[in-house]
């Protein structure tokens, strides 16, 4: 974390002052959140009920006169009533970004991503998952680095020097979505000498090619998954970070209101060299009985050929329905439903995500996630009680 603050130090004594030329702008969002857990809690020191934090995300952008110069910096502070773990501060971006017609550079921490399907973002290598926000891999930590991006006819090329590694973030001993015994981060091991020195390295080629929009990427680097090794002396599990290689390929066709997608990728240095890929589609029904909203359907299948020397997944063998609803109206609301059933054994999650402005400043969201006939086999089993129920109000800034 040293290092995140010291680049975000420097980066922000580079901003000019505001009575220079140049655009400045203030984003983001204040926001209260309470999650209720619907059943009893699971494994000793655990809370059960409600969970209650504060959120702080705001966001400051410059742009010059001419835009070739950019500055953003976005922070991140969750304050957390229950988890002194879920209590966290994050630089998620605070960069430079040069940008000429055909080539730019950035410099500093940001945020990528990369994929196209809705269930699993299996090919977003580039930052480590903040995973005490939430279970999806939605949430990221900033990454360090020097980008550098080359726009030609025959596509986009963007090489990445990836300057340290970031841990992931897990919850504590008394909170919830948990394994079965704490993990401590503090006791991380790393596969490289490097440790979180390591510099990692990545480049993707993307272009549109007619309707097809296609993304080729190669990564070498410490993997961002890590495999949990059980410390039988101190009842804990310990971070493993291997070094991993990892070429991966994101596509999507579009015809009319149809999207195909798929994301594929083979890794080695976890186990033995393995395959795994998320294909399906989404169809729209555009403005549903004459009214403004459109209904999207969505299916993937879900493929991964780990071993057990791999960190565990759940999306081994199984199949995501979902729908997505946008109402277009004023107020931006929209709905998201899915679930992923288990091929093997059964088990479902399913999920539910709502959002809905309220006024100019206010926006209201409701998520949901359910662990539905949990196979008392799999490696999540432990997630069986720990459905929850989301409300977050949040106040823009």
């Amino acid at each position: 974390m040293s290092r995140v603050l010291v680049i975000m130090i420097l980066l922000l004594q580079t901003i000019p002052a505001r009575g220079e030329s140049g655009d400045w702008t203030l984003s983001g969002s204040i926001g209260a959140e309470f999650r209720y857990f619907l059943d009893e809690h699971r494994f000793v020191d655990q809370f059960d009920g409600t969970q209650a934090s504060a959120i702080l995300a705001p966001e400051l952008r410059w742009r010059s006169d001419d835009r070739n110069h950019q500055f953003k910096v976005a922070l991140f502070a969750r304050l957390d009533g229950r988890d002194d773990e879920r209590t966290h501060f994050d630089v998620r971006e605070a960069y430079y970004r040069h940008v000429q017609s055909q080539w730019e550079l950035l410099v500093g921490l940001n945020q990528v991503f990369w994929g196209v399907t809705e269930s699993r973002h299996l090919v977003d290598v580039i930052n480590q998952k903040d995973a005490v926000e939430d279970i999806d891999e939605e949430d990221k930590l900033g990454q360090p680095m020097v980008n550098v991006a080359f726009q030609r006819d025959w596509g986009r090329l963007e090489l990445y020097a990836l300057l340290g590694f970031r841990e992931r973030t897990f919850p504590g001993r008394d909170g919830r979505l948990r394994p079965p015994l704490p993990v401590d981060g503090d006791a991380s091991l790393f596969e490289s000498g490097a440790g979180k020195d390591r510099l990692d390295w990545a480049v993707r080629w993307s272009h549109f090619l007619g309707d097809w929009d296609v993304g080729v990427h190669l990564f070498h680097g410490t993997g961002r998954e890590p495999r949990l090794l059980f410390d039988p002396a101190q009842q804990r599990f310990i971070p493993l970070y291997e070094v991993t290689n990892q070429a991966g390929l994101d596509l999507q066709y579009t015809k009319e209101a149809w999207l195909w997608k798929l994301e594929a990728l083979m890794r080695e240095g976890q186990g033995s060299t393995f395959g795994a890929g998320v294909a399906g589609f989404e169809y729209t029904f555009y403005q549903v009985g004459d009214s403004a909203v459109d209904i999207g359907v969505l299916v993937e299948y879900l493929y991964d050929g780990r071993d057990n020397d791999a960190p565990p997944t759940i999306f081994d063998d199984d199949t995501f329905i979902g729908t997505r609803l946008a109402f277009n109206d004023m107020q931006d609301s929209e709905i998201l439903l899915g679930a992923v059933l288990d091929n093997s054994d059964h088990s479902v999650a399913a999920f539910f995500e709502a959002k809905r402005r309220m006024g100019q400043r206010i926006t209201l969201e409701l998520e949901g996630r359910f662990f539905l006939q949990v196979d008392p086999a799999s490696d999540f089993r432990f997630l069986q009680d720990d459905s929850f129920v989301t409300v977050r109000a949040l106040w823009n800034l």
